[in-house]
């Protein structure tokens, strides 16, 4: 027997619909590419957004063409947010921090009919339209003041598209399932591969965003989005941000410490969600500028996900400004959320240390997502923290396969898709990311995690950040080398990092060799490139290593 309920389809358009009904003049703050503030309401978005839908109709865009942004965080690239998946065509990302070639790649792979872009990035696609081949026009996201001089075209300046079009527009009804938007990998290894998400996928993904469970996202909060747009949808936030109603700080390219923290305090932002690498630039900024008015930041909760967040900057947020860091974990497969680091209620009366080491691990994982480690042979394992395993994950808002079946078939025969991830889990099911499967340092026959030994490195005085790869071993097989960028004027040496580090890891983790240099590689969503690194210290041989034995390496 079926239940006589209303079968009303999962829509993006049906979140902005709502914004703009029930929360219309909730401002929505942007830093534009012409470099002014600009705000407006949801009731504002809405009415551009249905311009912009008949704009697109204009150009040519047909249900299921792929339309794609090359854009920082502002108000006109969130308007194509809902605007072209709203009409039934596919908003396409594209992270403009990855190589030409890739994007390139990217661009025709997916067969993209219209580019939006930033006037920044025209010197980008000066280089790379010719070799654009479906691409039918491109429209600079400006008014006719600021459009840059290009030889690409056909070349349309978004505010007079949106200015000539009708704001009578009818958000059509479709099926819940069918695609609304579309975000590569960074390719780590081999081309990067589309992830394409369903307007069914995105909305349920929204829910979880604003659960009490979730991020706890409402219509009481100021949100200063700094993930970017072009980032894996901005982890969601910007459909969860519609569908409660709160209000949006977009900050552009500006990301620098004294931006971001300027930015914040004057719209009262009280949550914020970034990768590591901008809190840290944000910390070094707040620890070197003596007289900022600490006491204005309203934040209450950052997320902090993409890659692991250090300790130092989870205890830095406690004890500077009395903020609650939600660690997150997902992947562009997993739309982001899969798991939230929120604490129980037998935590509540935790020292704030006790807190820090629940707050370090990735968190639990949220209604829809369910998660398992298991061995090399794929048998289940415990959880219970003893044991490390591959990380496998399947849910509603996770991927089933690959744009153009890149990659074939990615799931095994019960749905589970492998995240390439080596976690733990413990009883109360918080997730502990201990490496990448390709990044793990294997030593004696056991593991090393290298994230856990950078997160501590960083808490180093005078470490900026900190990489670990593990380097042949004649007797252990590998050993792990630690690759630090100081700090600005800082003496941090080779001694004084080991010594900081003894004592906070187990002793066969010490690194054999400690080297320095001027920056780290990332990739593209600014998560350390190991690959490269090894690619840099291919070459490299460690100093002869002191003679350890079993005892020794279980200390």
């Amino acid at each position: 027997m079926l239940g006589l309920m209303q079968q009303r389809p999962l829509l993006v358009s049906s979140l902005l619909t709502y914004a703009e009904t029930y929360h219309s003049d909730t401002e929505i703050v942007s830093q534009t590419a012409e470099g002014a503030l600009h705000r407006y309401d949801y009731r504002a978005l809405g009415l551009r957004a249905r311009r912009l839908a008949n704009a697109l109709i204009g150009l040519g865009v047909k249900p299921g063409d792929r339309v794609a942004t090359l854009a920082w965080n502002g108000h006109r690239h969130l308007e194509l947010y809902f605007a072209i998946s709203g009409i039934g065509a596919v908003l396409h990302t594209i992270n403009p921090r990855l190589f030409g070639d890739q994007i390139e790649y990217i661009v025709n792979h997916a067969e993209d009919s219209v580019i939006f872009f930033d006037p920044s990035f025209a010197p980008l696609l000066e280089g790379l339209a010719p070799d654009l081949r479906g691409v039918k026009g491109y429209v600079a996201l400006t008014d006719a003041d600021h459009m840059p001089a290009t030889a690409f075209g056909p070349l349309h300046c978004y505010e007079e598209l949106v200015a000539a079009a009708s704001d009578i527009y009818q958000w059509p009804s479709f099926d819940e399932n069918t695609a609304s938007s579309l975000c590569y990998t960074s390719g780590t290894t081999g081309n990067p591969k589309g992830v394409l998400y369903s307007h069914r996928s995105t909305v349920l993904h929204a829910f979880c965003a604003c659960a009490r469970d979730g991020l706890s996202l409402s219509s009481r909060d100021s949100v200063m989005l700094i993930v970017p747009l072009f980032h894996v949808n901005a982890w969601g936030i910007p459909y969860a941000a519609a569908m409660c109603g709160a209000k949006l700080v977009l900050p552009g390219q500006a990301l620098d410490g004294k931006s971001v923290f300027d930015l914040m305090v004057a719209e009262g932002c009280n949550f914020s969600l970034g990768v590591p690498t901008v809190w840290l630039n944000f910390f070094r900024y707040v620890e070197e500028t003596p007289g900022l008015p600490l006491n204005d930041v309203r934040l209450d909760r950052v997320v902090i996900g993409g890659s692991a967040a250090p300790r130092a900057v989870i205890e830095k947020f406690h004890r500077l400004f009395g903020v609650f860091v939600i660690h997150a974990w997902g992947m562009s497969e997993t739309s982001p959320l899969a798991t939230i680091g929120n604490l129980l209620p037998r935590h509540r009366d935790l020292s704030t240390a006790e807190t820090v080491d629940i707050q370090v691990k990735q968190g639990r994982a949220i209604y829809g997502v369910e998660l398992k480690i298991v061995d090399a042979g794929g048998a289940k394992l415990a959880h219970d923290e003893a044991e490390s395993g591959d990380l496998l994950v399947r849910g509603p808002w996770v991927t089933a396969g690959y744009f153009r079946d890149e990659g074939g078939d990615i799931l095994d025969q019960d749905g589970w898709f492998a995240t390439g991830d080596v976690a733990k889990i413990d009883s109360d099911g918080f997730v502990r990311i201990t490496d990448r499967s390709k990044d793990v340092i294997k030593s004696g026959g056991e593991w090393i995690s290298s994230i856990d030994l950078e997160n501590v490195a960083v808490g180093c005085p005078g470490v900026a950040e900190a990489a670990v790869i593990g380097m042949k071993h004649d007797k252990w097989q590998e050993r792990p080398l630690l690759i630090v960028v100081r700090k600005p004027d800082a003496e941090a040496d080779k001694a004084a990092i080991l010594a900081f580090l003894a004592g906070k890891i187990p002793k066969w983790w010490m690194p054999d060799d400690v080297v320095f240099v001027d920056e780290l590689p990332h990739t593209a969503t600014g998560k350390l490139q190991k690959m490269k690194l090894r690619q840099l210290f291919a070459d490299y041989s460690l100093p002869q290593t002191r003679d350890q034995t079993r005892a020794t390496a279980t200390g």
